[in-house]
């Protein structure tokens, strides 16, 4: 694998620009080899990456926001554990809190995220296929899904609903992954659309947002005016 490329410090990083149209709304589950294949396709995307990153490690409460502080350091896009009432804003990563479940909200005046302590789903919480069914629900067409390393068959399900609704589904490939257990699953059921290494993966996302974002960018600049 590539190192980690350098990226400007912290305290040089800009904010997000809350008016910026977001092209895609990205759900990735993860699990056991996780941080490192995040903190990997993290780093490659750009700050003005178009679409808004939303994320489940399973991962137990009480790391979660040391991990996501850890990826802000090295990444050019912003990230931050989520908070219920964060905006969903191209160029930031939201990183599900242990112990929670993160769902999205449309709202009149923006997307939001949304945190919950319901009752545990595939014996995890926070659950991918609770973020991926919600992002399905809310974005249709809109939502992309990852499906990453890790064991079991969290998400699965959730990336079945994300391909029904007009989404992009992706799975990460059996030779890149630490554990083939939650990609092989949704593979097996037929719901990802396509299969890549992790060496690709921030370009697919990059390709993806950015092609959805030309045709669709007239559309949702009607929607945000009509909003007003």
């Amino acid at each position: 694998m590539r190192p980690v490329p350098d990226i400007l410090p912290r305290t040089q990083k800009a904010l997000p620009d809350t008016s910026k149209l977001v092209s895609r709304v990205v759900a990735i589950g993860v699990s056991t080899g996780g941080p490192h294949a995040l903190q990997y396709v993290l780093s490659q995307l750009p700050a003005d990456f178009p679409g808004s990153i939303l994320v489940v490690q399973h991962m137990p409460e009480g790391f979660t926001e040391m991990f996501a502080r850890r990826l802000d350091e090295i990444c050019a896009i912003s990230v931050k554990e989520a908070q219920s009432g964060d905006l969903l804003l191209a160029g930031r990563a939201l990183i599900c809190p242990g112990s929670r479940h993160l769902k999205v909200k449309r709202l009149p005046l923006g997307d939001v995220a949304v945190l919950s302590d319901d009752p545990r789903v595939n014996g995890h919480r926070p659950s991918v296929d609770v973020l991926f069914k919600s992002v399905a629900e809310e974005f249709g067409s809109r939502s992309l899904a990852v499906l990453m390393t890790g064991m079991g068959d969290d998400g699965a399900q959730g990336m079945g609903e994300v391909k029904a609704a007009g989404g992009m589904t992706i799975a990460q490939s059996e030779d890149s992954c630490v554990v083939f257990g939650m990609p092989k699953a949704a593979i097996d059921r037929g719901y990802a659309v396509r299969v890549v290494g992790l060496d690709v993966l921030a370009n697919t996302l990059q390709a993806q947002c950015a092609i959805d974002r030309k045709k669709k960018e007239t559309h949702w600049t009607q929607a945000l005016a009509a909003k007003r």
